[in-house]
């Protein structure tokens, strides 16, 4: 079979490393009975190790280079091959209890993640490979640099930790940037307690659309003077000072009016 030759447009470095592949299924630890989905398999440096564990499971690939590659390898009894955009996949589709995993395009990692979020409550869990300043942004505390809409959107749908670091050497071709494993595990409904998302995700965005400026300028078209007040927060705060339920305190605070 020919070199496949890694399309920049898809954001390909291919994973070559034997002993951060095995470190990475050891993080995963596939089980038999796993409903278990690979995003973006490319030349199987996870697929074929996966194999040994499971005997059936799903894989999301857009290039139909390797989705030939794919089907010439594994049996369609072995593998499901679901050819398609991961940013347009109905995750659902492939049932509940889903552990998901990959080796995610940088090009596409931060909406991919938000896409993925959306269905939440059919995951047990996520393992991805991404680039490490994502992964930093992603776990980042308040009062950090790194702390931002990523952090807080995310942490309010799951618990992350950061497992280790890949170097660029791992991969061919080697991108230009470090990389980082993450584990997502979906947060319990009960200890998610915004009234909507959608208003949450509009405080977050607009709290942290200008990082310099305070509460007061950001959300001044969403809190009023009396607002901070009760909500007991100064409005001489920074975005990068609240933490998630902070902010889940303002969303439920202003509910009420949008839905007035």
């Amino acid at each position: 079979m020919s070199k496949h030759i890694p399309r920049k447009r898809f954001g390909q470095h291919f994973l070559c490393d034997h002993d951060i592949i095995a470190a990475i299924i050891r993080a995963i630890h596939p089980q038999a009975g796993d409903n278990l989905v690979e995003i973006g398999p490319g030349l199987g440096a996870l697929t074929q190790p996966l194999t040994a564990h499971l005997a059936h499971f799903h894989v999301v690939e857009l290039d139909r280079d390797i989705i030939t590659r794919l089907q010439r390898t594994y049996p369609a009894t072995q593998l499901t091959i679901h050819a398609g955009d991961a940013l347009a996949f109905d995750f659902a589709s492939l049932g509940t209890n889903l552990r998901i995993v990959g080796n995610l395009p940088y090009n596409i990692s931060t909406p991919l993640l938000f896409h993925l979020a959306e269905f939440a409550p059919y995951i047990i869990d996520m393992h991805f490979m991404l680039q490490k300043e994502v992964v930093e942004r992603m776990t980042a505390s308040p009062n950090t640099h790194d702390y931002g809409r990523l952090s807080v959107m995310l942490q309010y749908r799951f618990d992350m930790e950061s497992l280790f670091d890949v170097p660029p050497s791992a991969f061919d071709p080697p991108p230009k940037v470090d990389s980082a494993i993450v584990r997502m595990l979906p947060r319990r409904a009960e200890d998610m307690q915004a009234a909507s998302l959608d208003t949450l995700a509009h405080v977050v965005s607009s709290a942290f659309a200008q990082r310099r400026k305070t509460l007061r300028n950001t959300l001044a078209g969403i809190l009023k003077p009396d607002d901070f007040i009760h909500l007991d927060i100064d409005p001489q705060r920074r975005a990068e000072t609240m933490s998630v339920a902070d902010f889940v305190r303002i969303a439920n605070h202003i509910q009420p009016r949008k839905n007035s």
